[in-house]
């Protein structure tokens, strides 16, 4: 294919990055290589978005140390960046709302191209006007539209929580996977294929999830980096180096704040379990 031919994609990581760690960093890496190895997409952007501090977990440090750290982390990255707009929602914003949200952002920045012909200018115009009806511009898009694709970037683990009870809203996760896509790196001990042969709306959809398994054992995880930290162990290369000394500069992580939140209700379940629930 030639590269005017190929289809641009955009990677979004919603989480908590609590702290940002170097497996968050490979995640995009891994993903941008599989992705452009099927001769199909070329990856333009990867973009890193913190979740807000209305979302209630446990051990969740503020949201400004978190979109810091994980700005410092991405200071020498010519392709992702960090976006603040979720995190500085006053409440915690569903994913879907926020993939709508970075979506409607792409199609603004295609608009402004002035490549991109009129007709195509009148459909990008009109996802801006509905937040509540995001695949009216999918729905309408033909296959010779070569815009740009935006695919949530995930580890299994999320994938997985799809099959928590509460924790997501079925039309959230069908929006998704169904009008975006998802790009899940798999690790050790993870079979992300039989969670999506055991899943409705994911094998419905299966063919908008690419599974990208990871050959190079690494289980960095934000858990054990905050318990290393509250131990007073060294973090050091499981963290960009600017992270280390921003959480070390700021007396970031200790036992006190690993219980906060510890007696609140996650966001998702007192929402999706409260009276006006679906």
């Amino acid at each position: 294919m030639e590269p005017q031919d190929l289809t641009k994609v955009v990677l979004l990581a919603c989480g908590s990055f609590n702290p940002i760690t170097n497996m968050h960093l490979r995640m995009f890496e891994l993903a941008r290589d599989y992705l452009e190895d099927t001769g199909q997409y070329i990856v333009v952007r990867g973009i890193i978005s913190a979740v807000g501090d209305g979302y209630k977990k446990k051990g969740l440090i503020e949201a400004c140390h978190r979109v810091d750290m994980a700005r410092l982390a991405t200071d020498t990255s010519d392709w992702i960046k960090v976006d603040a707009w979720e995190s500085q929602q006053p409440e915690w914003v569903e994913t879907a709302k926020v993939m709508w949200h970075h979506y409607k952002e792409l199609m603004t920045a295609e608009q402004n191209n002035d490549y991109v012909d009129t007709a195509k200018k009148r459909r990008i115009e009109a996802t801006k006007h509905s937040f509540e009806d995001p695949s009216s511009y999918h729905t309408r898009r033909g296959k010779k539209d070569n815009g740009p694709q935006l695919k949530l970037l995930c580890g299994a683990d999320v994938l997985e929580s799809f099959g928590v009870p509460n924790l997501w809203k079925h039309e959230d996760i069908a929006e998704i996977v169904g009008r975006y896509g998802l790009v899940c790196i798999t690790r050790n001990g993870c079979d992300a294929h039989k969670f999506i042969h055991q899943s409705e709306v994911l094998w419905k959809h299966r063919k908008n999830i690419h599974v990208v398994r990871e050959w190079v054992t690494n289980e960095i995880s934000a858990t054990h980096v905050r318990r290393a930290l509250c131990r007073g162990q060294t973090v050091r290369y499981l963290l960009p180096d600017p992270v280390v000394s921003y959480i070390r500069e700021h007396g970031l992580y200790s036992a006190e704040s690993e219980q906060k939140n510890a007696d609140v209700v996650l966001a998702p379940l007192q929402r999706h379990t409260g009276p006006s629930s679906s």
